[in-house]
């Protein structure tokens, strides 16, 4: 990783409900930088080559996202590691259920990120 903060990419579909959720949650979490995308055509905003570039860890919502970004960006994932949450599309954005399941599944994952640093 390139300095003692590390970019993370939250992406899902449509970038509507659950990565922008996760980007609320953690761009605060001490050393991340977080950012959020969605795979699909219709997203708010959707993955680019730049995002990729930028993030240093990807976390996904569903396999189905892994997949198309491998697909799509497998040159550039070389180096970075994706983490699939395996988190539904049933949620609105800040639900206190979708809170709540960020909350225990990803900080783990960023100290463990942060430690190898």
């Amino acid at each position: 990783m390139r300095d003692e903060t590390i970019n993370v990419l939250f992406v899902c579909s449509r970038n509507r409900w659950r990565s922008p959720t996760a980007e609320t949650l953690f761009r605060s979490f001490p050393g991340i930088r977080a950012r959020s995308c969605g795979t699909s055509k219709a997203a708010r905003k959707q993955v680019q080559n730049a995002d990729i570039d930028w993030a240093d860890l990807v976390l996904v919502m569903e396999d189905e996202h892994s997949s198309r970004l491998k697909a799509r960006f497998r040159q550039l994932l070389n180096s970075e590691v994706v983490y699939v949450l395996d988190i539904p599309d049933e949620f609105q954005f800040m639900d206190p259920d979708l809170v709540d399941i960020l909350e225990q599944t990803v900080p783990p994952i960023l100290l463990a990120a942060l430690k190898q640093d």
